[in-house]
This record gives C-alpha cells, sequence and structure tokens, in this order.
C-alpha cells in the first residue's frame, strides 16, 4: 500500500549519503565540473599537436564523466524517491543543463579528430601505450565518420540536446506527477487507488475477473483522458529521431539506432519476422489459461492471475537468500556481491506517495549501483529484484574491470545478466518445491517471463518500429492512428486467442519505454534469448564444461563497452545473426506449455 516516505524504515531506502552527504557537497561538485568543462574547451584545436595533447582531451572528458556520475544520479535518485518536489526537481534540471553545456564544449573534438588521418593516429597509439587504451574508441570514431558532421553541425546539434529531452520530460510528468489515478472500489469492499504498483497487484493477486476490470479501466482510464497529449508527445518522439537521423544522413530511424553498436537492421528486422512466425505456442497458453481459469471472455488483464489458488505474499527480507543461492552456477564472489548490495542500502524498496513507478539499476560510477523498487509482496517482485541485482553486478563487473572510457555497458548486452539471474532464480525455486500447486504458478512464471520478456517486447518494438516509418513516409500520427496500429498488431501476435477491451488499443500510452528509449525494447528479447543459451551451458554438461562456461560470462560482464556487442556476445558463445537463436526460445516456450497442459490438466 502507498504511503508516505517518512514511515518506511531506513533500512528499506537507498542511502544517498554515499554520494554526497549534503546538498553543499553536491553543489560544490556540480561548480567542480562546470569550471572543468571550460578547460576541456580551452584544448580545442591542439590535437593535431601529437599523441599526448589527444591523451590529454580523453583523459580530462575521463575526469569529467566520473564527476558527472555523481553530480547527477544524486538529484536524480533525489527526485525519484518524489516526483512532486519541486526543490529536487530545479537542482535536476540544473545539471541537465549542465549536461547539455559539457556537450556544447565537446562538439569540436570529433571533427578535429578526424581532421587527422588515421593512419597518423594509430601511429600514435602504437608508439603511446597510454593513447592505446582509447583505441576502440578512436577507431570508432572513425567508423561512424560518415554520419559526424562538421564542427558548425556537430554544435547545432548539441544545442538540441535540453530540447531533445523535452518530449520525454512531458512524459515523465504527465504519467506520474500529474497523473491522478482514481479510486476503485473492489468486490470485498476495499478502496484502492489505482497506480501503477496497486494496478499490479490486483492483477496478480485478484481472482475476481470484474475486480481485474475495474482497475483495468480505472488505472488505464487515466491514460485515456490525456491520450491526444500522449500522441502529440510521442509524435515529438518520433520527429525527434527522425531528424537525428536525416542530420546524421542515415536513412531510417532504425539504422541510426543500431549503427553506433554495429548492429545489422535485420537483427531487430528478423526478430520480428520469426518471432511474429512463432505466434502459435504464445496463442495456445492463452488458449490453456482460458480453460483452466473457466473464463468465457479472456482479456490481457487476466494475463497475471495464477491458474491455481495462490495467495501467497512474499516478504521482502525472507526472499533475498534464495535470489542469492539461485546464483551458485556464479561462484561464491559474484554471491557475496550480491549480499552487499542488500546489506549496504543501495535498494530503495517500497512504493511511497510521489515516487516513479516501475524498477530499475542506476550505474553510479566510483560509488555503487543504486535500485529502485516498488516491492507489493507479489512473485513479480522478487523476479524483479534479481533482475536489476542482474544490472547491478554486471555494473560492478564493468567498472571495476574497464578502463573508464570502456566501463559502460551496451543496451544490446545490458539485459543479459538480468534476465540470466530471472532464469536461475526460476530453476532454483522448482528444484526447492514438491508442492504441485507452486509447480504450477513457477511454470506459470517462467511462461510469462517468456511472453512478456520476449513476445510482448517484441511486439512492442514491432510498434515501435512502424509508429516511426509512419513519420518516415509522411503518415499522420495521431491517437486513432497510434491505436489503431497497436490494436492491429497485437491482434497479429495473440489472434483470437485473447479478447480486447475497448482501451486495449491505447496502452501503447503507458510504455514509458517509447518515450524515454526508442528502440531498446527489442533487446529485451535478443537478451532474453542470449540469456537462456548462457544459462543452458552454466547449468548443463560436466563440471569443465561449466566452469568455461561460467568464467567466459563473467568475462562478458567485465567487458564494458570495449568491444562491439555482437562480438562481446559471440565471445561468450552467442551468435544472435543465426535465426535459431530466436527460434529456439519459441520452442522453449513450446515445451514449457505442454508441461503446464500436463500439470493442469488442460
Amino acid at each position: 500500500m502507498s504511503r508516505n516516505r517518512t514511515d518506511i524504515a531506513p533500512a528499506f531506502t537507498w542511502n544517498l549519503d554515499d554520494i554526497f552527504p549534503t546538498w553543499d557537497a553536491w553543489d560544490a561538485a556540480r561548480q567542480g565540473l562546470e569550471a572543468r568543462i571550460d578547460e576541456y574547451a580551452a584544448l580545442r584545436g591542439t590535437l593535431h599537436q601529437g599523441a599526448e595533447r589527444l591523451l590529454s582531451a580523453f583523459r580530462l572528458n575521463d575526469a569529467l564523466g566520473k564527476l558527472a556520475y555523481t553530480v547527477y544520479f544524486y538529484p536524480s535518485l533525489k527526485y525519484d524517491e518524489d516526483q512532486r518536489d519541486n526543490s529536487v526537481n530545479a537542482r535536476r534540471q540544473q545539471v541537465q543543463a549542465l549536461m547539455a553545456r559539457w556537450q556544447e564544449a565537446t562538439a569540436w573534438f570529433n571533427p578535429e579528430l578526424l581532421a587527422i588521418p588515421i593512419d597518423v593516429v594509430r601511429g600514435w597509439m602504437t608508439t603511446n601505450a597510454d593513447l592505446g587504451v582509447y583505441r576502440f574508441a578512436i577507431e570508432e570514431v572513425y567508423r561512424l565518420q560518415e554520419h559526424v558532421l562538421d564542427e558548425a553541425g556537430e554544435r547545432l546539434l548539441s544545442l538540441s540536446t535540453r530540447l531533445s529531452g523535452a518530449p520525454n520530460e512531458a512524459y515523465g510528468a504527465l504519467s506520474t506527477s500529474d497523473a491522478k489515478f482514481p479510486e476503485v472500489t473492489l468486490s470485498t469492499g476495499e478502496t484502492v487507488t489505482m497506480s501503477y504498483g496497486q494496478y499490479r497487484a490486483v492483477l496478480a493477486m485478484n481472482r475476481s475477473q470484474a475486480d481485474r476490470r475495474a482497475a483495468f479501466l480505472g488505472h488505464y482510464g487515466t491514460y485515456n483522458a490525456s491520450l491526444n497529449t500522449y500522441a502529440s508527445l510521442y509524435h515529438g518522439v518520433i520527429q525527434r529521431d527522425w531528424f537525428h537521423a536525416r542530420a546524421r544522413g542515415y536513412h531510417s530511424t532504425l539504422e541510426a539506432a543500431l549503427h553506433g553498436n554495429a548492429i545489422p537492421t535485420s537483427v531487430l528486422e528478423n526478430l520480428i519476422e520469426v518471432t511474429k512466425a512463432g505466434a502459435g505456442p504464445l496463442r495456445r497458453y492463452h488458449r490453456v489459461r482460458r480453460t483452466a481459469l473457466k473464463l468465457d471472455k479472456y482479456y490481457p488483464y487476466d494475463f497475471s492471475i495464477p491458474l491455481v489458488d495462490w495467495d501467497r505474499k512474499y516478504d521482502y527480507t525472507t526472499m533475498l537468500a534464495p535470489i542469492v543461492d539461485a546464483t551458485a552456477p556464479l561462484g561464491p564472489e559474484y554471491q557475496a556481491r550480491m549480499w552487499r548490495g542488500f546489506r549496504e542500502r543501495w535498494i530503495d524498496v517500497y512504493e511511497n506517495l510521489g515516487k516513479r513507478s516501475g524498477a530499475y539499476s542506476a550505474p553510479v560510477y566510483g560509488v555503487h549501483p543504486y535500485m529502485l523498487m516498488n516491492w507489493s509482496e507479489t512473485l513479480d517482485d522478487v523476479f524483479t529484484l534479481a533482475h536489476e541485482m542482474g544490472h547491478s553486478m554486471h555494473t560492478m563487473l564493468s567498472h571495476e574491470a574497464q578502463p573508464f572510457v570502456y566501463s559502460d555497458y551496451t543496451i544490446f548486452i545490458a539485459e543479459v545478466p538480468s534476465t540470466l539471474n530471472e532464469h536461475l532464480l526460476l530453476e532454483h525455486l522448482l528444484s526447492k518445491t514438491t508442492d504441485k500447486n507452486e509447480r504450477i504458478v513457477l511454470l506459470q512464471h517462467a511462461i510469462d517471463n517468456i511472453t512478456s520478456t520476449f513476445y510482448t517486447q517484441v511486439m512492442f518494438a514491432n510498434f515501435e518500429l512502424e509508429a516511426h516509418r509512419m513519420v518516415q513516409n509522411d503518415v499522420p500520427v495521431t491517437a486513432e492512428s497510434l491505436s489503431g496500429l497497436y490494436g492491429s498488431i497485437f491482434e497479429a501476435y495473440y489472434g483470437d486467442s485473447v479478447d480486447q477491451e475497448a482501451l486495449t488499443p491505447i496502452t501503447w500510452a503507458r510504455i514509458p519505454h517509447f518515450f524515454n528509449t526508442p528502440f531498446y525494447v527489442y533487446q529485451y528479447a535478443t537478451c532474453f534469448a542470449s540469456a537462456a543459451r548462457l544459462a543452458a551451458e552454466l547449468t548443463e554438461g560436466s563440471a569443465a564444461s561449466r566452469e568455461e562456461a561460467r568464467l567466459r560470462y563473467l568475462k562478458l560482464l567485465s567487458s564494458g563497452g570495449s568491444d562491439h556487442p555482437m562480438t562481446l556476445l559471440k565471445n561468450a558463445g552467442v551468435d544472435l545473426s543465426r535465426p535459431e537463436t530466436v527460434q529456439a526460445t519459441v520452442d522453449q516456450l513450446d515445451k514449457l506449455v505442454s508441461r503446464l497442459e500436463a500439470e493442469v490438466g488442460a
């Protein structure tokens, strides 16, 4: 139940004093960052003077980056504690302005570097070992040079940074701080405010379809009331993406989004094609659910309810040990790092009034990761915590092993360790139970993990790709056209196995990734396929082969952004360019549905 933050015990809130003890300390660091930005701007025009000058620019940029992590995340995390706090929001905006200024101050760097022949720079790297550390970063600048503008062009794009973030900012305000979710009276007489956390709890635990429907209509009615505004904001996001793609000479927003990490557009296109063609097991699962739940009509708000009576509430503190124990295949050092996170207040556990919804892991360089949760005692919360801890372990290993320039990992790999943690937790919990009902619940969770992390994310990516193509083809983007597109794509995946409410087609408006990080969600699916392959190698075969797989996997987590993500995954044993990697997940779902059918007798 949502509460005032002051009523939550400190042990269940994150300790941001590890970043800065006071706002005064933060402000001093902010001023220091501002001064060093001016110092970086003074290096303009010096790169041609030799290896030492180029090295100085890289090192100063690293120093700025390290400082920026703490200066940015301190007010950002504070703001997410209570997004109604305007004073914190003002400080956060100060930092955003400073980040934009930093981008402006560095706009000269790539064009100036590219004015130097690559063979000359390679000679510098050969003779200067310290500069050689930056080889991959330097080679990437030259690889991408056809999409780098001249100095005036880069400066102009840098000036658009704050404007580009406006749709995202407005979406956050509209969907969180200004959102007025209604109170819904359930069949028990209980009145519940339909915030996202409470809405999810009703869908996961309330066995009355009428209550679930009331929760759905209440929650999404809030979005429907402002649907034209959401459509306008999303149109702004797509137009922004298309502007940047054209400005840099890309043929499409998809190419612009993937080219930076050297990912062929065919990876996403093939992912959608293979997954859509493999929708049979998805539809079969929902028909099994419809039969088992004895529902004449079966809607998306029926997806989460357990197939058997299962009203267990999962206490946060008692679930920490199983989450850690499940990662035994990754070794005791990995597990010890997890316990640090749990014990040293890296996690903000419970929902409170004004708090940002959802969950995430924030990679605060030089400190440690922080995790935001909105724990409501559901099984989903247990797996979400394991998921976010996977991100955090990735962050720790990457930050420790790599120089700062490569310490950040790409989105394309980011969801592998989080998804793998969930996979290991599932198998661990299944191995510990002898209860038929619990086995059904866990099998359902395993299947739901595939349907939500794989199929649903591919469906989202399908929508996102087609919405961007609408703008590229000068097709009007309105609330009606977006909802029509989403409804038709939904039907392409689910067919007649699922019924649609009148509000089902508008549910695109609640997907934050569409507004915050376009062309992100498909990577949940590619990462899911990668994690499934890695999990099999970590848990099957001889002890020697499992140990080899463990070392390859930990090397992947420690590699950060030191190479292209497709290359790093191939080194770990996963080739996402092959359709069978995607098809394997479709086949895995088919087998799990068969096991579930046997358990429930459907």
